[in-house]
């Protein structure tokens, strides 16, 4: 949450008594040295969040997903997997989406396993094309693809998205092998016909580093970084987000109303600009509203 500003109060206390006759003592006076409070101002801290961690691939928006989210999970027992596809689609459903229904194709696939990087470079050998489609902006870049491969962390995540035009849905990229793509031109330099439907998420959970975190905290983690192309690097130890989870020194229980505030403006945002950074700035605006929303329903302590 974000802390409101300092606010120096004078209280004044009534004895109830008749005013003593002696004049009062000067107390002595104390020189004070200067104090300087430094904040950072709702607005910045927002627009810092929202541009350090919404990753979309190169030159295009960040991508939504448009369609029920089905969620899968193996290598993990039936009763640990069940927590943590309830945590996920109870965070897909607060993000405005619908859960897929039993039996659904996954379209958020977890794996577990106890060598991470081997599981991601055997899945991505077996299906190259689902990890980094023959079309132009599907993915992050190759180098960054790497970096999922032979990162150390105790879960990692890759997302796999496509532009559709933005009132129809059909694709609206080259493809080999496929008829050119129809879009429905708009009448305007600064929006766009089209839109990034999210199309899949691989996340793989180290299950020996995450030992330590309970199901339902893995469950909102995954839940997070499922819903939205967030980028690993990113630094967040100064938020109150369950992308802290796994930093030394941090207490997480679970995905928090930072997290949700983002997620619901990522969700309801109207991401029509042609420009990238323009559509995270709108990203961004709808969060600072919201974040200012809560700070008014907030009682004021007496």
């Amino acid at each position: 949450m974000i802390a409101a500003p300092l606010i120096a109060a004078a209280v004044l206390l009534a004895s109830g008594q008749e005013a003593s006759q002696t004049p009062p003592q000067t107390a002595p006076t104390t020189q004070l040295d200067e104090v300087v409070i430094e904040g950072e101002r709702l607005v910045d801290r927002v627009e810092t969040f929202v541009d350090d961690i919404t990753a979309p691939p190169v030159n295009r928006g960040p991508a939504r997903w448009h369609r029920d989210v089905c969620v899968g999970v193996a290598n993990l027992r039936p009763e640990v997997a069940q927590v943590i596809v309830d945590r996920v689609s109870a965070i897909a459903l607060q993000a405005g989406l619908a859960p897929g229904e039993p039996g659904c194709r996954a379209n958020v696939l977890i794996v577990a396993t106890e060598d991470g990087e081997a599981m991601a470079r055997g899945l991505a050998e077996r299906s190259p094309l689902a990890f980094q489609p023959a079309y132009s902006g599907g993915s992050r870049s190759r180098q960054q693809f790497e970096a999922f491969l032979e990162t150390s962390r105790p879960v990692r995540w890759w997302h796999v998205s496509v532009p559709v035009g933005r009132e129809t849905g059909e694709i609206a990229v080259r493809i080999p092998g496929y008829d050119p793509p129809k879009i429905r031109g708009v009448n305007s330099r600064i929006l766009t016909a089209t839109r990034n439907d999210m199309l899949r998420a691989f996340v793989i959970v180290d299950i020996n580093a995450v030992s330590g975190v309970s199901a339902q905290q893995l469950g909102d983690y995954i839940g997070m970084v499922a819903m939205a192309q967030i980028d690993p690097d990113a630094e967040t130890e100064g938020y109150d987000t369950v992308l802290n989870l796994f930093e030394p020194g941090h207490v997480v229980d679970g995905i928090t109303d930072w997290d949700v505030s983002y997620l619901s403006a990522l969700y309801s945002s109207e991401l029509n600009r042609a420009d990238a950074d323009h559509q995270a700035g709108e990203i961004a605006s709808t969060m600072v509203r919201d974040q200012r929303s809560q700070q008014e329903e907030t009682p004021t302590e007496p």
